[in-house]
């Protein structure tokens, strides 16, 4: 991916958020719905909720789109998404063969488990100055339920951290690249070689900040589990078969905990 395309969709999104209220609710999430723009969809009354204003879209496949959630305003938002979809598909595929093949899988390993219809969702964050930031996070702590996120960062303002130890460590911006988060499902398929990773996005208190993360997902209808290639007498397995994971949710919970054998 080039790095005029990552610009293109950095400022595509900017100039979405930066539109009035009025524009931006033209393309407000439905009830019980998760497509569309807004805040966290409330789960429970002691949910605490993250700093941040959210358009949430499926990119692919093409047929899949709700083109009404699709923003008019930048003209450009159209255009580039698609664009952007298209290759961050590519390397999707790219990643998930690389990772196959580093553990003496046939390439197409993952990409077979991923089925037929394998889906993207692209969610753009903004999240604007916070009053107190000691107060409040981004995002809350949290492991991502996809096979790979792939993310783009704000080019100026870091907030991204990730967990190891116990301790929260900063991940720093770099302009001209792509941050690729693990997530559950290849934990899964991988029989625990791959972790995913907790991470969490800390508030700012004086700037304003975008980031756009694409969730690569298996097929609903495909069930994942541990690849035969990788479970032994040596290496048991770990997770039961699932299916239709992105759906298993419970707030306050790691989700990966219920596929746990």
């Amino acid at each position: 991916m080039s790095g005029s395309l990552m610009e293109e969709m950095r400022e595509a999104t900017k100039s979405f958020f930066a539109t009035p209220k009025e524009e931006k609710h033209k393309y407000a999430r439905q009830e019980k719905m998760f497509e569309g723009y807004g805040n966290d969809m409330v789960l429970s009354q002691e949910q605490v909720l993250d700093w941040t204003d959210r358009l949430y879209l499926t990119v692919t496949p093409a047929s899949h789109r709700k083109l009404k959630f699709w923003p008019r305003n930048p003209p450009s938002f159209r255009g580039v998404l698609n664009e952007y979809a298209e290759a961050t598909e590519q390397i999707g595929e790219v990643i998930l063969k690389s990772m196959a093949a580093s553990l003496g899988l046939d390439e197409n390993c993952f990409l077979e488990m991923y089925g037929q219809v394998p889906k993207m969702y692209a969610r753009f964050n903004y999240y604007p100055p916070c009053p107190r930031p000691d107060l409040a996070l981004g995002v809350k702590p949290h492991a991502d339920r996809s096979a790979l996120t792939i993310l783009l960062q704000d080019k100026d303002v870091e907030g991204l951290q990730v967990e190891k130890d116990r301790q929260w460590f900063r991940v720093p911006t770099i302009p001209d690249a792509l941050l690729v988060n693990v997530g559950d499902q290849i934990e899964i398929m991988s029989n625990g070689e791959f972790r995913s990773v907790v991470h969490r996005v800390s508030a700012n208190g004086a700037r304003e900040r975008i980031s756009v993360a694409v969730f690569c997902m298996p097929d609903k209808e495909s069930e994942i589990e541990p690849a035969a290639g990788l479970v032994d007498e040596n290496r048991p397995r770990l997770y039961k078969k699932v299916k239709n994971y992105y759906q298993h949710y419970k707030p306050g919970k790691k989700t990966i905990d219920d596929a746990k054998i």
